[in-house]
């Protein structure tokens, strides 16, 4: 494959140097991988540019260079692209390299703040256990079919999910769910994909110390659905009022999907326990496995989709009655003793909000919620003391502890949350920094009856401190000082 054969009018090409229609030999944005024959990207990114390593790429091999500056010092053998933007010219090189593959999939991508992880991985079980063949690129893990590939990103960049797509669809897969995170979406890791649906969920505070503003934060979502083509679904969640503002600019069909106002999919929680919800579904009553109201919206739009991509409802809703928890997801753990453990991946105000509102609403009278929660180091600060005061608010004893304290030091973020507790919460708060000993004291502090939620890591299985990741797993913790549990099952 030639270089020409990749370049088309989407990838803003301004200007070539150098000899025209290279060989390829790979593609890369990552100097250390260039080789013989090799295109570089040379992306613009927070903490390096690429155009400082063009050089090395060079000198490594590359043959081609995709860049938004020409270099100093033009080498006479490579070819030289100035592009508008290198992420997005990458982004559609990429497709075209790999033979354009959501092109032939039916590739569906989800936006949010919250639930996108377990709505996408609900959709990946769900059509498998209709027949399909199916792939899924999530926080947790990417699945070629049956087969589990490690995630690192909630999205991968251009050329890992381009890839990715191209073995799904070696590996006959006709259906791929994916996380869109609003990272990814502003860094064009998206760019030349073609999806044909596009769903929203929910957007609160997140992600502000990327993004600065919450306006900027709502702007990156919305800029996933202005992109869709008139070929695709847009369906959004009509109880978050910024639901319809996704629509707004979009050249897709549009579809909204509710549990309060009217919508085209309308879902009506019955019943609500730690056994699952009895749901009204589109005028049918269904029993799922799965827990609390914002798990009612995932499995809403779950539906929807299916319906949107012309599967049979019966058919549908009886597959999901079957379904569990994504990992890390309310992950329930049983103690012998009745104690119950939940561990939750609720990294958010408003997510934290959620899981102990709907712990408070389906307990048992005089169960009491000790809550154990810590705030990631180096993120957003200002929503420390929001978490905190929510935990102290619903639960009976809060522990405030590390998440990933990452290059800050614990103590200070510590500081940050305890400065939302308002006067009376103090007395039902204590603050253990070493996650372990926190989670133990929590089990030590609930009655026989009573509920542990650990919250902000899931499914994570590490503890990032001065740059090194530990091996620590909430669930395996939590399991150790719950003796005799059972785990809630999941697919």
């Amino acid at each position: 494959m030639k270089i020409g054969q990749l370049v088309e009018d989407a990838c803003g090409l301004l200007e070539t140097r150098g000899p025209g229609n290279k060989e390829i030999g790979s593609l890369c944005q990552d100097s250390r991988l260039a080789g013989p024959g090799a295109v570089f990207f040379a992306i613009r990114g927070t903490v390096s540019d690429g155009h400082d390593h063009i050089g090395d790429a060079v000198a490594r091999g590359a043959g081609t260079v995709v860049c938004e500056r020409f270099p100093e010092n033009l080498d006479p053998e490579v070819c030289y692209l100035r592009v508008k933007d290198s992420r997005v010219a990458m982004g559609y090189m990429a497709s075209a390299y790999y033979g354009h593959p959501s092109r032939h999939l039916a590739l569906v991508g989800i936006t949010g703040t919250n639930g996108k992880t377990t709505t996408v991985t609900l959709l990946y079980r769900l059509f498998k256990r209709l027949g399909y063949e199916a792939g899924l690129l999530s926080t947790v893990e990417n699945r070629i079919g049956d087969k589990v590939v490690p995630s690192t990103h909630t999205t991968g960049d251009a050329l890992e999910v381009n890839r990715l797509l191209r073995c799904m669809l070696d590996a006959g897969c006709s259906y791929v769910f994916m996380e869109a995170s609003s990272h990814a979406i502003v860094q064009e890791r998206i760019a030349g994909l073609e999806f044909r649906g596009g769903i929203f969920s929910n957007i609160t505070r997140d992600h502000l110390d990327y993004h600065k503003t919450f306006e900027a934060y709502i702007r990156a979502k919305k800029q996933f659905f202005d992109r869709l083509p008139a070929t695709a679904f847009a369906l959004v969640n009509a109880d978050d009022k910024n639901g319809m503002v996704m629509l707004q600019n979009t050249k897709a069909e549009r579809h909204t999907y509710a549990l309060r106002v009217p919508a085209d999919f309308k879902c009506r929680v019955l019943e609500d326990s730690f056994s699952g919800l009895h749901l009204e579904m589109d005028n049918t009553e269904v029993y799922m496995r799965l827990v609390g109201r914002f798990n009612a919206y995932n499995l809403t739009a779950v539906y929807a989709t299916a319906m949107l991509l012309g599967q049979d409802k019966m058919e549908v809703l009886q597959a999901m009655s079957c379904l569990g928890e994504a990992p890390g997801r309310f992950e329930l753990m049983q103690s012998k003793g009745g104690k119950t453990g939940i561990v939750d991946y609720a990294h958010t105000p408003d997510a934290l909000e959620n899981v102990l509102e709907t712990i408070a609403e389906i307990r048992q009278a005089g169960q009491q919620i000790v809550c154990v929660v810590g705030c990631g180091g180096n993120r957003d600060a200002g929503k420390r003391p929001q978490m905190a005061r929510i935990a102290a608010r619903l639960s009976d004893r809060l522990i405030i502890t590390t998440d990933n304290p990452r290059f800050e030091e614990p103590e200070a973020i510590a500081r940050d949350m305890e400065a939302g507790l308002e006067p009376g919460m103090e007395a039902k708060s204590l603050c253990i920094l070493d996650r372990e000993t926190a989670i133990k004291t929590a089990c030590a502090l609930a009655g026989p009856q009573d509920v542990v939620l650990v919250a902000g890591k899931g499914h994570e299985t590490y503890q990032e401190v001065k740059g090194v990741k530990h091996h620590f797993d909430d669930r395996e913790v939590l399991a150790r000082y719950l003796p005799a549990w059972t785990a809630g099952q999941s697919e």
